[in-house]
């Protein structure tokens, strides 16, 4: 993303968090469109998975806060947030990249199974696991179903990642999949 749109994804955000200016979900998902485009191929990620899910969880309200202590547009609770590296929960960047690293780990543990990657979203692993299955906790399982009312794809696998081949200055081949490797060298 380019520094002009970084700073005007910074200022809309600020207006709507400032109640200057209403804008309508569609709106929103398109603003958080191009963080939730990168995000989705740097991570082997169905975008429209996560916008799924953001729509379900905060309907694109960075500042979304729940009643149980979720946080921002993917709704990270304080210790998911910060086993996943997000600093500033309101920050969509860190938000959507936490919460796309929590979902990565959830596919795998639940064999990409997306109704069971769903209910440890919302319910937490543990509930999966005394249950064994999807928790019949209502919430839960209407939170599946506004889920899976954009997006009905029963089994999620994410993609392998990329390899990117580059040489550093010395000529050296490098091979990674790191997609932050490049943004590192560079910073």
């Amino acid at each position: 993303m380019t520094a002009r749109k970084t700073a005007l994804l910074a200022l809309a955000v600020a207006l709507l968090g400032a109640g200057l200016f209403s804008a309508s979900s569609s709106d929103l998902q398109r603003l958080y469109d191009p963080i939730v485009q990168r995000v989705a191929r740097d991570h082997g990620i169905d975008a429209g998975f996560l916008h799924a899910v953001i729509r379900a969880e905060s309907n694109y309200d960075p500042f979304a806060l729940s009643e149980k202590g979720a946080m921002g547009l993917m709704q990270l609770m304080p210790d998911t947030a910060i086993q996943y590296g997000v600093r500033n929960v309101f920050d969509p960047a860190q938000n959507i990249e936490g919460g796309t690293k929590y979902l990565k780990d959830l596919m795998r543990l639940y064999n990409g199974k997306t109704e069971l990657v769903l209910a440890a979203y919302n319910a937490g692993q543990e509930a999966v696991r005394k249950y064994g299955s999807i928790p019949p906790y209502p919430e839960t399982q209407e939170y599946i179903k506004r889920v899976r009312a954009t997006y009905d794809k029963p089994v999620m696998r994410p993609r392998p990642p990329r390899v990117i081949k580059l040489y550093d200055d010395s000529g050296k081949l490098i091979l990674t999949n790191d997609p932050n490797y490049l943004r590192a060298k560079k910073g």
